[in-house]
């Protein structure tokens, strides 16, 4: 007879949509303001997204008491939090520890998205000579942006794109994009820096794989393999939860998918209030699942995730209930929201109120702001 594989735990019990919700609103610093570091904070979430500058700022505010613009622009100054592509490809602020764990797993993802997206343009080229003399002109504290490193690497290159070897590059070595490149309103063309300083090691191990779905369900969980898979873009993660399987708790949501978590998490109740929330474009709370129910309907859904596009949203007892924006004519800045389904009138007033506290945080001196909910 064959050996047999680990013992099934088995369930812990059904969760509701509303239990799951309240669990992942408690890890995301979302039920109530945290009293917590910045750094610490960031790392409770397990990265910030951060493809437009000020969305880590609009995260954090949302989450923590006595948050400040400093606050934040300190740490990334300081380089306790390094900004770099991770995630599903995209753009994030972590702290240096979840750096060094989370960007070697993602690895081959990210060698996934430039294959799909630049192969054809770099067709040719030795990608292991391109990275290693990508690090050579970024060493020694040399900053270039991507456009200035693009064209210094196609010099030896006749013929080829020197803006697919600026990206090429940006996906396949961890480079990291200092301050004031990511701090508050400043845009313009990505600096790269090199990363010899962090010690990262460039392939991960099993462990660090088991590290990262730790990681992942103490800011998201309770979770199946598809929610981790949706929120890091890595694939093979049925093995590394089987291995982690006698050490997690298991339950069952309402549709009887199977979810982990870990013994200790957080699980408040599902009647436990949710305050009213302005949630940034592209919040991982948002993003942390492939069955989104936790935290909007499907017809929502599809209003807020157009294409790859992440509307900004507004949180109303802990789901998604409205869609936000700001623009500013002359000296005036409005935010304007529009519900996505009815709101009572205690529901609008406190939408309206806490419209109000973002415009303080965010408006420029010498600014007059206003609010225009919708009907």
């Amino acid at each position: 007879m064959g050996a047999r594989g680990p013992a099934r735990r088995p369930s812990s019990g059904v969760l509701s949509s509303r239990a799951l919700n309240r669990a992942l609103l408690e890890r995301q610093l979302l039920l109530r303001p945290a009293d917590l570091p910045v750094v610490t904070a960031v790392e409770q979430l397990l990265g910030l997204n951060a493809q437009d500058p000020n969305l880590p700022y609009l995260a954090l505010w949302n989450r923590l008491e006595r948050f400040t613009i400093r606050d934040l622009t300190a740490a990334i100054e300081d380089r306790t939090l390094v900004r770099s592509t991770m995630m599903r490809a995209t753009q994030h602020l972590m702290s240096l520890p979840d750096f060094r764990l989370v960007r070697p797993v993602l690895a081959p993802l990210l060698r996934r998205v430039q294959h799909n997206a630049f192969g054809r343009r770099t067709a040719g080229v030795d990608l292991d000579a391109l990275v290693a003399e990508a690090r050579e002109l970024v060493a020694d504290g040399r900053v270039l942006t991507r456009p200035e490193l693009g064209k210094l690497l196609a010099r030896r290159r006749p013929g080829a794109d020197p803006t697919a070897l600026g990206w090429t590059v940006q996906y396949l070595t961890p480079f990291v994009h200092p301050a004031p490149s990511g701090t508050w309103d400043v845009r313009g063309a990505t600096p790269f820096a090199g990363t010899e300083w962090i010690g990262m090691r460039m392939e991960a191990t099993d462990e660090d794989r088991r590290q990262l779905i730790r990681r992942y369900l103490a800011a998201f969980g309770p979770a199946t393999v598809a929610d981790a898979r949706a929120w890091s873009g890595v694939s093979g993660l049925r093995e590394v939860f089987e291995q982690l399987r006698t050490e997690l708790r298991l339950y069952a949501d309402e549709f009887g998918s199977e979810l982990f978590d870990l013994p200790d998490a957080p699980r408040p109740s599902a009647d436990i209030p949710a305050p009213v929330r302005f949630l940034p474009e592209f919040d991982a709370t948002l993003l942390g699942h492939t069955d989104r129910t936790r935290i909007m309907t499907d017809e929502v859904r599809a209003q807020v995730c157009v294409g790859a596009a992440i509307a900004a949203t507004v949180l109303v007892d802990g789901t998604v209930a409205a869609t936000w924006t700001r623009s500013r004519t002359d000296d005036v800045e409005l935010l304007r929201v529009r519900p996505l389904r009815p709101l009572s009138a205690t529901d609008r007033a406190e939408v309206e109120a806490e419209a109000h506290r973002l415009l303080a945080f965010t408006l420029p001196e010498n600014t007059r702001g206003d609010v225009w909910l919708l009907p």
